[in-house]
């Protein structure tokens, strides 16, 4: 039988993760371990359960992913190759060890406190298994430019929520680069870019332009999806949120994965404060700019600066360089991939792949005419269309 009193001390003097201590799982077994009465305990250890249970139901892979994602000093200094000092790396040994004991608890380990102290029947389960985290840190540290640290080591895409913290999507968009029907060779540009970015070689920021309904912001995250395990994540910004790129490059300057800050439908008007803001980052300013980042970007206009005739005749003395730098903007991006809207022929035979993937019996005649029906009361083709009509007809 485990000796809790002991375990609890030993968790209660963790150093270099003592951030985990914060988590709702530790704070409930803090409260067991220091709770005067039994009932109180029994109800802090159904709290602790509950929180095994949100996760799953495996104490182990809760524990586990809480260790993984911990921005702690050690982890820090050996993703960049720092030398750690022996008291700090003698911590990190010692406490994954008793992280490991506390992984590995299972329910009759607390049946001493509950279950035969009042005699109850029954204890809320879990799961749990024997465990050595201390070897899985050093095995995901000798390739840690493909699982990084901190959140980033659980989860493909990110966004900034609304007090600009970086904050993982917990249901990300699972689309895959086998899900798609035409298009590949926009695709394929996309993806050589970014297999060059994880390589190190030269790599440039993308934007892909052109009509609605054509699959840019799932060429993206489809992307992403590929290279997730060759250590790729995505952060989207909202346009109103470029004032804060230089926070989110800062962020992930050190940490040993590579990003894509996504911006999604982007256009400016001619007097917007993030216009300066992504020209700078695009031209690689120091305080906008991170080496393991690349920005891609969306947009349903070539020149993602709105212009007017007005602007055209203005009173601007130097009007040719004022046009000139606005609609310039989209040259900065290195390449540029046009999704554009397909024509009757490819839109059919998107829709005839769709058919088959789902199975759907039909004859091709009839399905010719009633795709063609359904693009014209929507008023365009578009892969989003023949999607939405396949849809319909399941």
């Amino acid at each position: 039988m485990v000796n809790m009193e002991k375990l609890y001390l030993e968790v209660s003097m963790l150093s270099v993760f003592r951030s985990v201590l914060d988590k709702p799982l530790f704070t409930c077994f803090s409260a067991y371990s220091t709770a005067d009465g039994v009932s109180q305990r029994i109800n802090h250890y159904a709290a602790m359960v509950a929180e095994i249970y949100r996760d799953g139901g495996s104490l182990t892979e809760l524990v586990r992913r809480i260790v993984f994602e911990d921005e702690n000093v050690y982890i820090k200094m050996r993703a960049v190759g720092r030398t750690v000092p022996a008291a700090i790396a003698e911590a990190a040994d010692r406490e994954l060890t008793v992280l490991s004991r506390f992984a590995s608890l299972k329910p009759e380990d607390f049946g001493k406190d509950i279950r035969e102290l009042l005699g109850l029947e029954y204890l809320s389960p879990f799961s749990s298994e024997s465990c050595d985290l201390r070897n899985e840190y050093e095995v995901r540290i000798k390739d840690i430019s493909k699982h990084g640290y901190g959140i980033f080591s659980s989860y493909p895409m990110f966004r900034l929520n609304d007090c600009g913290e970086i904050s993982p999507v917990l249901s990300s968009d699972a689309v895959t680069l086998d899900s798609f029907i035409g298009y590949e060779s926009e695709r394929r540009a996309v993806v050589e870019n970014t297999h060059a970015f994880l390589a190190g070689k030269p790599a440039a920021n993308v934007l892909l332009y052109g009509d609605a309904g054509t699959g840019k912001s799932s060429t993206v995250k489809a992307v992403v999806n590929h290279f997730y395990d060759s250590g790729l994540r995505l952060i989207e910004l909202r346009k109103d949120q470029l004032s804060f790129l230089p926070y989110v490059m800062g962020r992930i300057l050190e940490n040993p994965l590579k990003f894509i800050i996504f911006i999604d439908d982007l256009s400016f008007n001619k007097n917007d404060d993030n216009f300066s803001m992504l020209k700078a980052a695009l031209e690689g300013s120091a305080s906008a700019r991170a080496d393991n980042a690349l920005i891609y970007a969306t947009s349903n206009r070539r020149h993602i600066v709105k212009e007017t005739f007005d602007d055209r005749e203005g009173g601007d003395v130097h009007r040719n360089d004022t046009m000139q730098e606005k609609l310039s903007l989209s040259e900065r991006f290195g390449l540029s991939v046009w999704f554009g809207k397909p024509s009757k022929q490819h839109y059919l035979d998107i829709v005839h792949g769709l058919a088959a993937r789902y199975d759907l019996q039909l004859d091709p005649v009839t399905l010719d005419i009633k795709a063609e029906e359904f693009a014209l009361r929507r008023g365009n083709r578009s892969p989003r269309c023949a999607e939405q009509f396949i849809k319909s007809l399941l």
